[in-house]
């Protein structure tokens, strides 16, 4: 399978409410697989939703096995925050606005609920990235880009450098 076009700022799908997956059937597993390989073949991707592939329902994926060995990848379907801790503020991107980062408040520790692929409910309290990125996907899956959570858009806000080799 090729990766997918993400879908960048602004597209207007992004801005969209995602809808509940009902049921999991082949759709929903092509759609989670193309998710997958649409991740991993975007540099440092630790997360996707798939709003940002022009998919307007709730999945998303969080893997942050790149980043911290031994993590293990997160099919979310349905996710729903439940609660929220200890805010800080840290500089995050994301790949439908790869030309910038900026820096965002979110809480430090989440308790999240959403279905697996067998549709069985699951449950997990997380801190740090994996609870930012979590945070994020679920941004996008209610049509929120991390720049609609920034302070301001002026201090808050900047331009990815580019390096020549």
């Amino acid at each position: 399978m090729r990766p997918t076009h993400i879908r960048q700022f602004p597209d207007p799908v992004l801005g969209k409410i995602s809808s509940l997956v009902k049921r999991n059937d082949r759709a929903i597993e092509t759609l989670i697989e193309r998710l997958i390989v649409t991740m991993r073949h975007q540099p440092g991707g630790i997360g996707i939703a798939a709003p940002q592939i022009g998919v307007l329902k709730q999945v998303a994926i969080v893997d942050l096995s790149i980043k911290i060995p031994g993590a293990k990848q997160l099919i979310l379907i349905n996710p729903k925050i439940i609660s929220f801790e200890d805010e800080d503020i840290f500089r995050e991107g994301c790949m439908s606005l790869p030309d910038y980062t900026a820096n965002v408040r979110r809480a430090d520790r989440v308790l999240v609920k959403w279905q697996d692929m067998d549709f069985k409910d699951c449950e997990l309290e997380t801190t740090g990235l994996e609870a930012r990125c979590i945070q994020h996907e679920v941004d996008h899956l209610n049509g929120l880009l991390f720049v609609d959570r920034v302070s301001s858009l002026k201090s808050d806000v900047f331009r990815r450098k580019v390096y020549l080799k």
